[in-house]
């Protein structure tokens, strides 16, 4: 019965995709999916002149936001032997909600990106299950290392050249040779030269920009935001809309379960389609498929292969996982896309002990105590750059950590951790009467072998070595240019990498490479 209701919901989407499958291009022009074209009265349509055997084995490797959009892509387009191999005991890869405090919390991807040409916000508009959070970069409160509190008026100017330098990067940049750090600082300093911004004390300023630097890393990705090109950045599509949209405290795995179908208590369309627990040793690849072997023994002959692993993790294995080796262009790719690992710290207490209107703080580090704290076991804290309120959860400050704190944190006993970060959120706000958190986590990215990082950017070494997301996309061909062996996730993504609908749009992508190849067989 589980396996008839199935077969009736994949037929059901079945007859939806033939009706009109559309996607988005760069510029946000709604156009056909590979394997479909329009008619004469411009409805998208498949492009099979008969029907295809829809049995063929296709494996996918990772169930995160690219794999699982995938799979439920290919139960669409009616395929029926669709099977996820996922290393870990949940899914989601670098979505990560877990219940916290008094609801749940994201421990990797947080927030909805932008709503116009968003596949995430498109799926869900109409379900109330987003929120428009408060921007904290215009609200938190800027605080030196001394606990001085800069000035409101400082504050907003400060923010402002910030602002206009992010919108004119698009001219700037693309003549641009340099770091995106390097831009944003000379950017920052030509500006304070202006009459208007006389009034900013500049050793303040310098704090400030050396704060922005660690809040950009954390939003490229980047261990430092000098690692990351300044006319590479340009390859992003930032989408129109909020940028900080929240789940209501029920986290980003809400959108796994929208393109599931599931009703939370199980996993809708891929039931008894994810295999937990089974980490990949080998993935061989020939002329008419690949071959899968598990670290558990079990072997998957598959006629389709979608691999989903992040760059970190390709990086970390791709010499001993693929057989045989994977094209140079494609190794180019994986050793010279940027991939960084920011990582999250949340504080949950018995009670609230700030005011109603405090969003949160950066922390401004003057020279002098910068160079005290370095002395100090409590070194490691220096790329902390901020905690903030988090929406739907009352008792709860998340701190953000770039850089090698991002990496040092993650090696420190748990004892460790909250010492280190309680004695930096009571320094700064000069409170020793700070409660200790009933309970906190720290995330580990770069820890986890099924990650080793968090999201990608396009380093200097992207722009040095010519190579981008196109190289790390593209597919091994089998005979007949066959796709056998293909790759997803938000690094492939051209513009829309780092963020969980360019993971989504990769997955479909891939799904329609199968389709689209068996319509042009018929």
């Amino acid at each position: 019965m589980r396996i008839l209701s199935l077969n009736v919901i994949a037929l059901l989407l079945l007859l939806t995709l033939v009706e009109g499958c559309t996607i988005k291009n760069r510029e946000g022009v709604e156009i056909c999916c590979s394997g479909f074209s329009k008619d004469s009265n411009g409805n998208c349509v498949s492009n099979c002149n008969g029907d295809f055997d829809k049995s063929s084995k296709i494996v996918i490797i990772g169930a995160g936001a690219s794999g699982i959009a995938a799979a439920t892509r290919l139960l669409s387009h009616g395929f029926t032997n669709v099977s996820i191999l996922e290393g870990q005991s949940r899914i989601g890869g670098r979505i990560n909600t877990v219940p916290f405090g008094d609801d749940h919390i994201d421990l990797g991807a947080q927030w909805c990106h932008g709503e116009k040409n968003n596949v995430v916000y498109e799926m869900v508009k109409d379900k109330n299950l987003l929120d428009k959070s408060k921007t904290a970069f215009g609200s938190h409160l800027l605080i030196r290392s001394s606990s001085e509190v800069v000035s409101k008026e400082n504050s907003e100017k400060l923010r402002e050249i910030i602002d206009s330098c992010f919108e004119d990067e698009k001219e700037l940049l693309k003549s641009y040779n340099d770091s995106l750090g390097a831009y944003v600082r000379d950017y920052f300093l030509n500006a304070l030269k202006q009459e208007k911004y006389a009034s900013i004390d500049k050793i303040i300023a310098d704090e400030f920009i050396e704060t922005f630097q660690k809040g950009l890393a954390s939003n490229e990705g980047a261990k430092s935001t000098f690692d990351v090109s300044g006319k590479g950045n340009l390859h992003y599509v930032t989408t129109e809309g909020h940028q900080g949209m929240n789940w209501k405290g029920k986290g980003y795995i809400t959108i796994l379960n929208v393109l599931m179908e599931s009703k939370c208590n199980d996993f809708g369309v891929l039931n008894k389609r994810i295999f937990f627990n089974q980490e990949v040793s080998d993935i061989k690849s020939h002329t008419s498929g690949v071959d899968v072997k598990c670290i558990s023994g079990i072997e998957h002959e598959a006629d389709h292969v979608i691999f989903t692993g992040s760059v970190g993790v390709l990086r970390d294995r791709a010499k001993s996982l693929f057989q045989p080796d994977l094209p140079a262009n494609k190794i180019s790719a994986i050793e010279n896309l940027g991939f960084g690992t920011v990582n999250k710290i949340f504080l949950y207490f018995d009670k609230k002990w700030w005011n109603q209107d405090f969003s949160g703080f950066t922390i401004l580090w003057k020279e002098k105590d910068l160079e005290e704290l370095r002395k100090t076991e409590y070194a490691w804290v220096e790329g902390i750059f901020g905690f903030f309120t988090v929406n739907y959860q009352p008792n709860v400050l998340s701190g953000w950590a770039v850089g090698e704190t991002a990496l040092q944190i993650e090696k420190l006993p748990k004892s460790k951790q909250l010492e280190g970060i309680m004695y930096i959120v009571r320094k700064i706000l000069s409170n020793t009467n700070i409660p200790q958190p009933i309970d906190f986590i720290t995330t580990a990215w770069n820890s986890n072998p099924f990650a080793r990082g968090s999201y990608s950017h396009r380093s200097m070494d992207t722009e040095a070595f010519d190579t981008g997301a196109s190289d790390l996309a593209e597919p091994i061909l089998g005979e007949n240019q066959k796709p056998v062996l293909m790759f997803a996730g938000e690094a492939t993504h051209s513009y829309y990498y780092s963020t969980v609908h360019g993971a989504i749009e990769s997955g479909w992508r891939e799904a329609d490479r199968i389709y689209e190849y068996y319509c042009k067989s018929v």
